[in-house]
């Protein structure tokens, strides 16, 4: 139904979205441009994702979570760069149901996430569609210069590694949406983990210095690690059988006659926004001293040799997935 009580853009930008503004370089929200300086001896790492309704939201998650997801899934990328955030631009494609306190919530989810990361909003643009809301923002980071971690980096002999764990975007989906039967805490935790992911910059310097290929996994943990043997020009294999799954769900796993289609399912579901990369054996014993003392939960799920293309096992054998990941067509 649409809303009654929608704001001009004008008074959007001054209420809602000015006092989210980097104080210097944002100028106000009041010109057509933001005026970034240069930083010496640091490269510039930028990043866009688009999030849709319908598509990467449901249409009635609440818009702080929204908000909060579409940042966090931007800073995600920044983290498997090893990158430093400092601000983003953001579009807004209010749709007819994003009134004045759906507008509100929005930005106080942002404020949130802002105060969290410590970044700021740089500019942007908003209009209004007929169509569902659709949110983009394009993050901005520092690196140290020619320090950008790669997906091309891999060589045969590297251990890949995990962090967190995978499976509780998809899971989360199918929480939100009614389809699972677990008690209503670890639905409440799945459900979290879909809306508002944490991006592992906790790990992002260790993937700096110590990763020779990285990347988020958005699409899928499978499809993830894909880009990285294609980018690489090596075979990535990856042994199903450790895949690292939370209480949750572990607690959904447990049910499942099938446990190899259920690990299918989770490597391929996506939204799980950790860090999958690729590293020298010989600094294993050093991530695994840093992933525990920064409380990080890091699991080896494989590793990288000659060849192309990904390789999934289970048992032992390999095995071919039904699907890897999520694509747009």
């Amino acid at each position: 139904m649409p809303a009654l009580d929608v704001a001009g853009e004008f008074e959007t930008i001054d209420t809602l979205l000015a006092p989210l503004a980097h104080p210097e370089w944002a100028r106000g929200l009041r010109d057509d441009v933001a005026a970034l300086p240069s930083r010496p001896g640091f490269d510039l790492v930028l990043t866009k994702d688009a999030i849709v309704e319908g598509v990467h939201f449901l249409p009635d998650d609440p818009l702080d979570a929204v908000a909060r997801k579409l940042l966090r899934v931007n800073l995600s990328d920044l983290a498997a760069k090893g990158a430093e955030p400092f601000g983003y631009l953001l579009g807004c494609q209010w749709s007819e149901r994003c009134g004045w306190p759906e507008r509100q919530a929005f930005a106080a989810g942002l404020a949130e996430d802002q105060a969290t990361f410590g970044v700021h909003l740089l500019g942007g643009d908003t209009v209004s569609t007929p169509g569902p809301a659709a949110f983009s923002l394009t993050a901005l980071g520092w690196t140290p210069a020619g320090r950008t971690v790669p997906r091309s980096g891999a060589r045969p002999g590297d251990l890949v590694f995990v962090t967190g764990h995978i499976g509780d975007g998809r899971l989360g989906l199918r929480a939100a949406r009614g389809e699972l039967s677990l008690d209503p805490e670890r639905l409440d935790a799945l459900i979290a983990h879909y809306r508002t992911p944490v991006p592992r910059l906790d790990f992002a310097e260790m993937v700096r210095d110590h990763a020779t290929a990285a990347i988020d996994v958005s699409d899928g943990l499978a499809a993830d690690l894909a880009h990285i043997a294609r980018a690489s020009s090596v075979e990535v294999r990856l042994n199903l059988n450790v895949l690292p799954l939370s209480a949750a769900a572990q607690a959904w796993f447990a049910d499942r006659v099938d446990p190899q289609l259920s690990l299918e399912e989770l490597a391929a579901g996506g939204d799980d926004y950790e860090i999958a990369f690729t590293a020298d054996p010989r600094d294993e014993d050093l991530l695994r001293r840093e992933a525990e003392r920064r409380l990080v939960r890091l699991t080896l799920i494989g590793q990288v040799a000659a060849g192309e293309g990904l390789t999934v096992t289970y048992d032992g054998r390999p095995i071919t997935l039904a699907r890897a990941g999520w694509t747009h067509g």
